[in-house]
């Protein structure tokens, strides 16, 4: 998908013991409320940070991955999602024979970019046909890619463009229950940082901190305090423009923002999500997304493996495990078969593995049906003008809130172009299975009635088309993704092979629900199997049915 979900936000650091605050615990309180980018103004205000580069630092170097020495033998992959892809595509440079089977109709899995024409069916049985205009999209899985994901590289290696996602924009909004009204992104921020910049400035004046800070480290602190803050040279916050401004600098001097709210309308407004929402390391900006849609990625990994290695519309029904390999049998287009390989790499998700027979034995079955699906769903709404630019001057960016909607997206592609795509939610688990239960007309109807509270009546009455998808409801993959009650056991079980099927998937990382995370467990599976496909000579056969089934 694209990305975990948001959060809770890092709680207060503990008074260190005799009631003073230790540096540590006061920095940590600082990033708490700033992040990494306060922490260390925080830490060079207290003479704590590196001023100088380290003449012996050497940058990241690019990823390099291939598998040295090459094998002629047969691997199956279930699942062209991208793990099942990735697996293909890296076994293939190094000889190997591969053949992916995949349940639905297409390839790409999760990673669902959905256009005009395309057509989306659920569980339920309904059907859904995207009627968005040229050049529309809606990334219906993942959305966003963390520069230092390997998924980068890969786009890098696969020749797919990227561009600019805009995660974190000031211009959108912050709405929760409670406000009268929705506010910029900024003023959230900039009331936010006042206060608790007001807060601890005056406790550090009074002495509170004496116990931990020398004299200078006050000094230091309180001349941070101000400029973080924004906070006068009483250490009182009484707001700035950097709230906003009610009518903007041009010719004449601008109207800021009246204001701010009391302490405790701040915090009885919840709006800290506006603070918190990008604390996430892998959330941090800049952040990009392949030109055109999310599944170029995908598309091109396709591509690359080879359209004729590629079956869709195959079903797994059973796997067995063999002395010298393993055979699959499957249900496809054109009637029930077998297919015998030396090695498996399974890429599906775990319980829908679990629910496969075979000979793998109840402790594989019982590790795969450990973690749990996490309901997760999104909708795209289509408008016949970019609204939100034309008039709430936002490009790019997410409001967050805590309606069940939890979200909305503005696109961060086609700035002025005629008419445009949001993401309207983006919600899981209870929100999600709220949404999921419901017709796509319904989630629709909900979706636009939510949405208008922030945007008014522009939001319902200039939509022109919709799609929702939900993945708990979507056949073969039933979850946007999977928590583990611990990251031991089971988990640590799946890492190592069954015989020759090798596992793989996001879900066995601790890059859960991103497609970096299924790449790099794809990594570690091809790796085993070359390991172990070296270690054989001649390999285990030699008769190989060559991806042809019986």
């Amino acid at each position: 998908m694209s990305g975990t979900p948001q959060v809770d936000p890092p709680k207060p650091p503990a008074p260190a013991p005799g009631g003073g605050l230790t540096r540590r615990a006061l920095l940590v309180g600082v990033g708490a409320a700033g992040g990494a980018g306060a922490m260390f103004a925080a830490m060079g205000a207290l003479g704590l940070a590196p001023q100088e580069r380290r003449e012996d630092y050497t940058p990241p170097r690019v990823s390099d991955f291939h598998l040295t020495g090459r094998v002629a033998a047969d691997v199956v992959v279930l699942g062209a999602g991208v793990a099942g892809l990735t697996a293909a595509y890296e076994l293939g440079k190094a000889g190997y024979r591969c053949t992916v089977l995949e349940a639905r109709e297409r390839t790409g899995g999760r990673s669902l970019t959905l256009r005009g024409g395309d057509r989306v069916s659920e569980l339920s049985g309904e059907t859904q046909t995207a009627r968005f205009g040229e050049g529309v999209y809606f990334n219906a899985g993942p959305g966003r890619i963390a520069q230092w994901m390997v998924t980068l590289d890969y786009c890098r290696e696969l020749g797919v463009p990227i561009e600019t996602f805009v995660n974190n924009n000031a211009s959108a909004y912050v709405y929760n229950h409670g406000m009268a009204a929705p506010v910029r992104a900024r003023t959230a921020r900039a009331d936010v940082y006042g206060y608790v910049a007001e807060l601890l400035a005056k406790a550090t004046h009074a002495g509170a901190l004496n116990r931990r800070l020398t004299a200078d480290d006050r000094e230091r602190l309180i001349d941070f305090l101000r400029r973080f803050g924004d906070i006068g040279p009483e250490l009182t916050y009484e707001g700035s423009d950097r709230r906003g401004f009610q009518t903007y600098p041009a010719v004449a001097a601008g109207v800021p923002l009246q204001g701010p709210e009391p302490l405790a309308e701040v915090l009885a407004a919840g709006i800290g999500r506006a603070v918190t929402a990008d604390f996430g390391f892998e959330q941090a900006m800049p952040m990009f997304q392949p030109v055109g849609g999310m599944d170029a990625i995908a598309r091109a990994l396709a591509a690359r493996v080879g359209e004729d290695r590629i079956r869709t519309g195959v079903r797994v029904t059973r796997i067995t495990g063999l002395p010298d390999g393993v055979e699959i049998a499957y249900q496809g287009p054109d009637g029930p078969g077998t297919l015998r390989a030396d090695y498996c790499v399974a890429a599906l998700p775990p319980h829908i593995l679990a629910k496969i027979p075979g000979n793998l034995g109840p402790e594989i079955t019982a590790a795969l049906a450990t973690p749990t699906p996490v309901a997760a769903g999104k909708i795209g709404l289509e408008y016949g003008r970019r609204w939100w630019e034309l008039e709430d001057r936002v490009y790019g960016g997410i409001t967050e809130t805590d309606l069940d909607i939890t979200h909305i997206w503005y696109p961060s592609y086609g700035y002025h172009a005629p008419r445009g795509l949001l993401v309207g939610y983006y919600n899981t688990e209870e929100n999600a299975e709220l949404y999921g239960a419901l017709s796509h007309r319904d989630r629709l109807s909900r979706a636009l009635t939510q949405g208008k509270k922030i945007h008014g009546e522009k939001y319902r009455s200039e939509v022109v088309s919709g799609v929702s998808v939900h993945w708990e409801r979507q056949p073969h993959i039933q979850g946007g993704w999977v928590r583990w009650p611990s990251y031991t056991g089971a988990f640590e079980l799946l890492q190592r092979p069954a015989g020759r099927v090798h596992f793989a998937g996001d879900w066995l990382t601790h890059l859960i629900a991103w497609q970096a995370g299924a790449m790099e467990s794809a990594r570690r599976a091809v790796t085993a199997v070359h390991r172990d496909a070296l270690s054989r000579t001649p390999p285990a056969r030699s008769d190989a049915s060559q991806g042809k089934g019986t």
